[in-house]
């Protein structure tokens, strides 16, 4: 006599911020849940291998950088050397603190923990391969959330498998470093390790495919880091292709097109940081009827796939791969698995218009909601305006000086739809006006908001106050 698969109303497939989001919402709203999670460590991509490990090195990056330019301030500093096991030491233990907490909340029993990878039967079955070797089992889910997050993407250059190269997961958890490195890529992963790399002592090549770093934002953004980059040190090619790597003894090195010309880079490391693959190999997507754009996972605002029951969050199927997105989106697709179990509509639907995206370079780089690319694209009306650090007075006080704040508004009503800021605290600064948007304030009113003297905040004032004289108001 056959036993029949144990059922739950919801199947988390992945226990990261998305996957932790969903099954807690789920759980909240009374659903029985499962969690199925392959990863050898709990925890998730941002706190073992993303977010957090790589801002506790960037922590020490900046600070060398400070030490670099004591003499600017006054002050005198001896010894410039690096201790890197202090500092991977550092980075392990504030990691272990955090996956070791995220462990606790995902085996606290409030949901089935199923250590395994996942794949499906029919849309409704998952077979279950445990970590440790022992047999396969099924489950069944009334709905489902996709949130296998991401992998690194590695491109077929011809040569670089059989030179050897890195990812960001090698450096992270680096016991050395090399005396020379080239980076491939011009995201924020690429910008974020080279400011780690040549702050470390590393000498650093960029190599980027693209016209500019950090594609869709805008120009400007690119420009001010590439100088200041360029300035440290860190050679930066853009608008490259790529031909092959080449090993010779110990080095490596790379040949590409740039300009019109043939060139070589000659390194000791190759790290390749071009971006990030969603993790839905081996899920059997096809065998639920899932579609798929590429390897994402393709869904409505809802967060529904093809198959209204088959949720997904995160990297998988996210326009952006950062984690407040994905927390978002693991609760908004629990609350609506959840209303579809009680026989209503899957009625929630994300807002990206806050869409919020942050570069831990130095000079940093953050934005909030549309570009002047987006609103040209889509016909809004608008009026943009900026202002340089180099000419604010807590930032020269600073010595930070690289970089501008930008603010774009509608040009009838002045509501406020995005703002871009390179510079110093950039990641934080952009928050106000995320706050600002949240309440969809104007332009006008924004300047009516008392900023403190002298601070860095103050200085969105500035654009604030030109974008308001140049509203047309709409006849």
């Amino acid at each position: 006599m056959s036993t029949q698969p144990p059922e739950f109303e919801m199947i988390v497939i992945g226990g990261g911020s998305a996957g932790y989001a969903a099954a807690r919402t789920a759980k909240a709203a009374g659903l029985s849940v499962a969690v199925v999670d392959g990863a050898a460590e709990l925890g998730g991509l941002c706190i073992l291998r993303g977010c957090m490990p790589s801002k506790t090195l960037i922590e020490s990056a900046d600070r060398r950088l400070t030490l670099r330019r004591a003499a600017e301030f006054g002050l005198k500093a001896a010894d410039l050397g690096v201790e890197l096991a202090a500092i991977r030491e550092r980075k392990r233990a504030l990691i272990a603190d955090f996956a070791g907490y995220r462990q606790g909340q995902l085996e606290d029993g409030r949901w089935e923990l199923l250590r395994g990878r996942a794949q499906f039967v029919d849309a409704h079955t998952l077979e279950v391969s445990p970590l440790d070797g022992g047999a396969s089992f099924q489950v069944k889910g009334r709905t489902f959330c996709l949130a296998t997050g991401s992998v690194a993407h590695v491109p077929p250059i011809p040569g670089l498998a059989q030179a050897g190269y890195w990812t960001s997961d090698d450096v992270l958890d680096a016991a050395a470093l090399p005396s020379s490195l080239a980076v491939l890529g011009g995201g924020a992963i690429a910008l974020e390790m080279a400011h780690y790399l040549e702050a470390m002592g590393c000498r650093v090549t960029i190599i980027q495919r693209g016209p500019q770093f950090l594609s869709g934002l805008d120009e400007e953004c690119s420009q001010v880091v590439a100088e200041a980059y360029q300035a440290r040190g860190i050679e930066c090619f853009l608008g490259t292709q790529i031909h092959a790597v080449e090993l010779e003894g110990k080095v490596k090195r790379v040949r590409f097109h740039h300009q019109g010309e043939e060139k070589q880079v000659s390194v000791e490391q190759i790290l390749v940081a071009m971006g990030r693959q969603p993790a839905t190999q081996g899920l059997a997507l096809e065998a639920a009827h899932v579609g798929l754009a590429g390897r994402k996972v393709v869904v409505q605002p809802t967060l529904q796939t093809g198959q209204p029951h088959i949720f997904a969050a995160g990297d998988v199927c996210s326009p952006l791969d950062v984690v407040h997105v994905a927390i978002q989106q693991g609760e908004i697709a629990a609350r609506n698995a959840a209303r579809l179990l009680r026989g209503e509509a899957a009625s929630e639907v994300i807002d990206y218009r806050l869409l919020l995206f942050g570069v831990f370079s130095h000079p940093q780089v953050a934005v909030v909601g549309a570009v002047e690319a987006d609103l040209k694209r889509q016909g809004v009306p608008y009026v943009a305006a900026s202002y340089p650090f180099n000419d604010h007075g807590k930032s020269m006080v600073m010595g930070e000086t690289d970089g501008f704040v930008k603010m774009v508004a509608h040009r009838h009503t002045g509501e406020i739809l995005g703002a871009s800021c390179v510079g110093p605290h950039a990641t934080e600064l952009i928050h106000e006006v995320v706050v600002a948007m949240h309440h969809r304030t104007t332009v006008q009113d924004f300047m009516l908001i008392p900023h403190y003297h002298p601070t860095l905040s103050e200085i969105w004032t500035y654009p604030a106050e030109e974008c308001a004289d140049a509203l047309v108001p709409q006849v």
